[in-house]
């Protein structure tokens, strides 16, 4: 019976250039959004300073995601995350622990697929299971960190309400602008960076595999928390549509006033001019 493996994923960043990675680690591939960089043997030995066994290997996505295929030490997950930090600068390395998920993959005799929280049993080991599983956990907790990130746009938000609320009506075009980008930035992170609604090349060409993604995907809920995400998404949009036009109406009254009071000025200094004052 075959050992059984062990996943860690972490959401460490927002991008990931893998074609830099890939050029220093000698692989002689152009990689695009949607192909994880699989890493193992000598090129993960090097990186590592160590000897790894053939079953150990690192996954890195482009949308930010790492995971480590049994690989647990601390040490080695730290000195790999200082690796990717010298590509990305950026990178935090103290909060690149807060958004992580584990879970392992079980071969042995059973008549159907079993999901769980914490493990997936399967009757027979396919080649293309690392790649799928490491696919839906980094997506999951990318997923986390851009769902976290939207709640700190509607906290800003919600600030935004209450001065609303005390007749603090104006708003300057700065904020607006920031919160906006905020919220564009976090949907194009969701669906441009993460690509929740694209599948693995092996998807195409294996029924199997497509069958077992499909089912990683839906246990995970990844699909469902997309939606509920670009929906959360679309209400912000509005709301900042309502700050927007409130925002232009005070403007716009503001500026009318001027001209009245610019009128009513003129209209009283020529009275006092056929009055003889001036």
């Amino acid at each position: 019976m075959m050992k059984a493996m062990t996943f860690k994923a972490f959401a460490i960043t927002h991008e990931i250039d893998l074609n830099k990675i890939a050029i220093h680690c000698g692989i002689p591939k152009k990689f695009t959004w949607e192909q994880p960089l699989i890493l193992r043997g000598g090129i993960l030995n090097s990186i590592l300073k160590k000897n790894m066994d053939e079953t150990q290997m690192v996954l890195v996505f482009s949308f930010g995601s790492v995971v480590f295929i049994n690989l647990s030490s601390s040490k080695e997950i730290r000195d790999f995350f200082l690796y990717i930090q010298s590509f990305e600068p950026d990178l935090d390395i103290q909060s690149a622990y807060k958004y992580t998920d584990d879970y392992s993959l079980h071969i042995k005799e059973t008549e159907s697929l079993e999901l769980t929280d914490e493990y997936v049993v399967v009757p027979v080991y396919e080649v293309f299971y690392p790649e799928l599983i490491s696919t839906v956990l980094a997506k999951s907790v990318a997923l986390e960190k851009t769902e976290e990130q939207l709640g700190k746009i509607h906290d800003t938000l919600e600030n935004m309400i209450d001065r609303l609320e005390k007749g603090k009506l104006r708003i300057g075009n700065k904020e607006l602008a920031r919160t906006t980008a905020k919220i564009v930035r976090h949907e194009y992170n969701t669906l441009a960076y993460i690509m929740i609604l694209d599948k693995p090349d092996i998807t195409w060409s294996s029924s199997t595999a497509n069958e077992f993604y499909d089912k990683m995907l839906e246990f995970f809920e990844l699909n469902d928390r997309y939606k509920i995400l670009k929906s959360k998404t679309d209400i912000l949009y509005n709301i900042m549509d309502g700050f927007s036009t409130i925002s232009h109406s005070i403007r716009g009254l503001f500026v009318e006033w001027i001209i009245v009071s610019l009128i009513l000025f003129e209209i009283v200094l020529t009275l006092l001019g056929i009055a003889g004052w001036i």
